[in-house]
């Protein structure tokens, strides 16, 4: 805990067997109080490596859910079990889990309801291995999206995430797609919310073991996000109200 805040990190996982001990070696246990992974009906034995390096909650989806859906069964999980603080982590080992010690703090000390671990603040993403064709693609896609949703993040998608329990529980993240473009529908979420996104430079790796998806996938991730920040940009201005922007009380 921080100032009496419950910490529980997420790891929302998909054949993340040969990296998941080492992903979970680093996070600090000295803050954080409880971790759940949840396997997205993965075919290798992540559930097998999570339950034998002691990871308390471990949940299946006997079917995949996606991206999207696995994080939702995260965030419900980490709710439930009283969560104050919630770190998203993917268990790929692409981003250190040392850094979850500033990103908890800016929100436990009420800096900042949602912090991010960024790889484009500094030189990391490229020396870290990511590839070319993706950081072009990844600093048109946030160009575009810090216009269109008037904000200046240095990118909007990153994998890192912390967040308090009241953004959680205020956006309406259950009435967003199961695939990747999730992630950006929450972000677009919390901005309409009225939070605001801290970042943090996060140094990252990318590797054969470290999860990807391929130009296909990633073509089609970017015409959902360009869709989701208009939506964003086309309420913002009142000539829509979307299911996705209605909060909880």
């Amino acid at each position: 805990m921080i100032n009496s805040k419950k910490i529980i990190a997420v790891l929302p996982a998909y054949n993340a067997a040969l990296t998941l001990e080492k992903t979970y070696k680093e996070i600090p246990f000295d803050i954080v109080d409880d971790v759940v992974l949840v396997d997205d009906c993965s075919k290798d034995n992540t559930v097998e490596v999570a339950q034998k390096i002691g990871i308390k909650h471990v949940i299946k989806h006997e079917k995949n859910k996606g991206y999207g859906g696995n994080q939702k069964t995260c965030y419900d999980t980490a709710l439930s079990l009283g969560a104050d603080i919630v770190i998203m982590l993917h268990p790929d080992y692409q981003y250190t889990p040392k850094l979850i010690h500033s990103l908890s703090y800016l929100i436990a000390n009420d800096l900042y309801p949602v912090a991010f671990g960024s790889r484009i603040l500094g030189k990391g993403a490229l020396k870290g291995g990511m590839p070319l064709y993706k950081y072009i693609f990844n600093r048109c896609l946030t160009f575009s999206q810090n216009v269109l949703i008037n904000q200046k993040l240095s990118e909007y998608h990153t994998g890192y995430r912390a967040f308090s329990r009241q953004v959680i529980e205020k956006i309406n993240y259950h009435a967003n797609s199961d695939d990747f473009v999730f992630d950006n529908q929450m972000i677009s979420q919390i901005f309409y919310a009225g939070f605001d996104i801290a970042e943090v430079t996060c140094p990252t790796k990318y590797f054969p073991e470290a999860s990807s998806i391929n130009f296909r996938r990633s073509a089609k991730y970017g015409m959902g996000v360009l869709g989701t920040s208009f939506i964003h940009f086309f309420n913002r201005i009142g000539l829509l109200k979307s299911e996705i922007y209605k909060t909880n009380k």
